[in-house]
This record gives structure tokens, C-alpha cells and sequence, in this order.
């Protein structure tokens, strides 16, 4: 992945895409704020709850749901929507050419709803470390969420509309546990570049290689340490899943080319793996026997997730992959690159994808399947989330067009709610959306 130097980590991707910034457009409200030199924090404590969320009766009755104010601009939302779509470049690695790969991917119906708009808050708002890692928002039930901003991992309850810091990373860090200290070592002001929360345990990797791991049920951080001494070796990815002994494993992915797996009760390494290029991201199947491993290569690798031996290539995507997800019945595994397309792999046979889906504008940086495997969400960099009904056969999707950078996309475990975090320094927010079901009380009666 790219190398960057990381000095400026709230607006460090102003530098990163070769286009305006949301706020850098000339809307005149927004520019005057810069003018001014209103900082993030003013904003957020001179704004008050009326201003900055967005309800679905609002948003039925005509309020823009990011709260954008398109009536006082000198240009409509189709304009700037069409605007941006011609301006916006997607960052690349490798130069290709794309006529053959638009000749691939799916038709597919755009129209669906299977997710309507419910709640937008800029009482919380994400932050991006680094450009191209986006799992920086995680749903844990479907009125629970934690995502990043600056230094802290924040807690959202939709139920009560209220933030909470869980963790700052901004100070000094220091296990609490004393059996862990001889694995462990205190940390200092990381900048968390990616994240995963699942059953009880939040893990955080670091800008500089760091690992932090939390229960959400206890005070401090339980285990932390700087898993690599190469200082260019980000955490790329963390994952949190069962191993096929159903026991709970943390596994990492850096830029040194280490896949490591830890032990989620002692944090002890169990086992690492060497590739021969920087690990971007990695997933295991549900029964814990197949790792998907993708970095800086155009190929995506199956392995044996308990000695990490390749078991198959998967060819197909034209630049560098930075996401991927498995279906819950295992068959299925979906991958994301910056050559803007998703691929679906069937493990029965990897000799080719099964289908490809492209995005509007830019790379597929976060892709996520409901538990109950009914639909897929793939989100690009900026600006689009594309909802895929597998039950259709991937044929119908909904696709939510909203403005900003995506810091990550999260469905709730009982599938109820989506949650997708937009990382912008005025419209900067959380976004929630709720599964549209029909009335079977209705239906039945009629």
C-alpha cells in the first residue's frame, strides 16, 4: 500500500485524492467557516442537536439528510452530484486499461430499497489515517456503534442519540493486566488506522504497527504492543473470528508481509505468516478453515489458516485489493480493488469470479454481508454504498448517494440497521439505516 508520512492525521486526506474535499467546494457557508479558521471542536460544541441531525420525517418532509443546506447554494445537489462524478480520480497503484474489465461486470437493477434512511448525527463524526484502510466503523448490535475520531474510538447509542469516549489513544497506553506484561509493552499516542469489535473484545491496530485490544466490559486496555519494529508496517487490517475449534482468535495484517495470529484470551502469537507482498487485508471463512489473504498484488490468495499454505490464485482484478468478505454459508467470498470492481468467488471453483460489480467513482474499500446472508454492501472511497440482494442472484441493488469520504460501513448483527461513517470536516457524520420489512401482520390479515 501507499507510503506516506503521517503528520497531519485529521486532514491527511486532502493530500491523498486529487480532487476537492467536500468542504473545499465552494459552497459559501462553508468557506466562510475557513476563512474564519473555525476549528472541528468549535463546530461541534456551537452546533446544537437541531442543526446537526437529520430525522427520516425530516428527510421525508425535504431536509437534505447530511443536513446540507442546497437551497442557500448557487447550484442544486444533481449539479454538484454530476459535477463530482466527472471531476472525482480514483487512486491507482498500476496503470491498466479498463474496456475489457467494463465488458465484465453486471448489469444489475439500481432502483431497490431494502434500507431506508432513519437517523444522520454530526454529533460524532469519523476520521481516515490512511486513505486506502476504511474498517473504521463497527456495529455490534443495531443500537450500538463504535467508530474512530482523532484519538478516540467512540461509542454511538442510536437508542439514546448520546456519544461516549471508550478509548483515547492519545496519552499514554498501558496494559492492565500484569500477566500480559511480558508480551505487552505501554504505547503512546497511536493512530489508529483500522479497527474490529465482536464479542465483547475491540481491537485496534496502529498507524506504526501497533495492536491495541479492549473488552468493552472493562476499564483500560487489556493487551497493547507494537507488533513490528518497522516503522512503515501499518496495521492494515484486524480481524476477529473462530478458529475451527471455535476458539476466538485476533489476526493482523501489515505492511512488513506478516499475516500473525493471536490468542484473544492471553494475546499470546500463536502462529504468523510470510507473503511476498504488503498484506492489505485478510478474512477468514465461518468454519475457520480458509484464509483470505489480499495486498499489494493483483492476485488474491486462499490459504490454510492453520500453516498458512496456498491452496489457490485468484486472478482476475487489475490493481491492488484492500477488502474482502465471506458469505455466511461459507461458499461465497467477495473481494474489493482499486481497479473499482468487486469480485464473487465460489471456493468450489476458483478458476474464475463468478460475477463482478463495479462502483461509480472509485475503489471498493469495504465490503460487509448481513449475518443472515440476504445482502452484501460494498462501499467505494466516497460518496456511494451499493446494497446487492443475494437472493436475486446479486441481480437488483440499492445504491445510497450521499457526500464525503466513508470511513466504513457496518451492518447490525441481527441485520435490522446499517451504519455507514462519512469522514468529512463539516458534514462529517454517522448514518443509520433500517431494514425495510413488510407488514406480514397485514399481509396475513388480508
Amino acid at each position: 500500500m501507499a507510503q506516506f508520512q503521517n503528520d497531519d492525521l485529521e486532514h491527511m486526506i486532502d493530500d491523498y485524492y486529487d480532487i476537492d474535499d467536500f468542504e473545499d467546494d465552494p459552497f459559501g457557508e462553508i468557506q466562510q467557516q475557513r476563512n474564519r479558521g473555525d476549528s472541528d471542536v468549535e463546530d461541534d460544541i456551537n452546533m446544537n442537536k437541531s442543526k446537526t441531525d437529520t430525522s427520516a420525517l425530516e428527510a421525508r418532509n425535504g431536509k437534505d439528510i447530511q443536513g446540507i443546506p442546497w437551497e442557500r447554494l448557487n447550484f442544486t445537489r444533481d449539479k454538484y452530484r454530476e459535477n463530482r462524478l466527472k471531476q472525482y480520480k480514483n487512486y491507482e497503484n498500476l496503470s491498466r486499461c479498463t474496456g475489457e474489465l467494463d465488458k465484465e461486470c453486471k448489469q444489475v437493477d439500481r432502483g431497490s430499497t431494502f434500507y431506508d434512511f432513519q437517523f444522520n448525527t454530526r454529533l460524532v463524526k469519523s476520521t481516515i489515517v490512511h486513505f486506502q484502510l476504511r474498517n473504521l466503523l463497527w456495529a455490534t448490535s443495531k443500537h450500538d456503534v463504535y467508530l474512530m475520531q482523532n484519538f478516540s474510538i467512540m461509542h454511538w447509542s442510536s437508542l439514546l442519540r448520546r456519544g461516549k469516549e471508550v478509548l483515547n489513544v492519545a496519552g499514554p497506553i498501558a496494559p492492565t493486566l500484569k500477566r500480559h506484561a511480558s508480551l505487552g509493552q505501554s504505547l503512546s499516542r497511536v493512530q489508529i488506522s483500522t479497527m474490529a469489535v465482536k464479542d465483547n473484545l475491540m481491537v485496534a491496530g496502529g498507524f506504526h504497527g501497533e495492536l491495541v485490544c479492549k473488552r468493552l466490559n472493562r476499564p483500560g486496555v487489556e493487551f497493547c504492543t507494537k507488533i513490528t519494529n518497522d516503522d512503515t508496517a501499518i496495521t492494515n487490517a484486524v480481524d476477529i473470528y473462530r478458529s475451527s475449534n471455535c476458539v476466538t482468535r485476533v489476526m493482523t495484517a501489515n505492511n512488513d508481509a506478516q499475516v500473525r495470529v493471536f490468542d484473544a484470551e492471553t494475546f499470546a502469537m500463536l502462529n504468523h505468516f510470510s507473503f511476498s507482498w504488503s498484506v492489505n487485508n485478510t478474512s477468514v471463512s465461518p468454519d475457520g478453515k480458509l484464509l483470505a489473504v489480499l495486498g499489494d498484488c493483483t492476485d488474491c490468495l486462499i490459504a490454510d489458516v492453520q500453516s498458512g499454505k496456498m491452496i489457490s490464485n485468484l486472478k482476475g482484478h487489475l490493481d491492488y485489493s484492500f477488502a474482502s468478505a465471506w458469505h455466511p454459508d461459507g461458499r461465497v467470498l467477495a473481494t474489493g480493488n482499486q481497479d473499482k470492481t468487486c469480485r464473487l468467488w465460489d471456493v468450489r471453483n476458483l478458476s474464475q469470479s463468478l460475477d463482478v460489480f463495479k462502483g461509480r467513482m472509485g475503489a471498493i474499500r469495504a465490503i460487509k454481508f448481513t449475518t443472515d446472508g440476504r445482502f452484501m454492501a460494498m462501499a467505494e472511497p466516497a460518496d456511494f454504498v451499493h446494497i446487492y440482494d443475494t437472493q436475486s442472484g446479486y441481480n437488483k441493488c440499492q445504491e445510497i448517494d450521499l457526500f464525503g469520504e466513508i470511513a466504513g460501513i457496518s451492518f447490525s448483527p441481527d441485520t435490522e440497521a446499517l451504519f455507514v461513517g462519512v469522514a468529512d470536516r463539516t458534514y462529517g457524520s454517522l448514518m443509520e439505516y433500517n431494514r425495510r420489512r413488510c407488514n406480514y401482520y397485514l399481509d396475513s390479515i388480508i
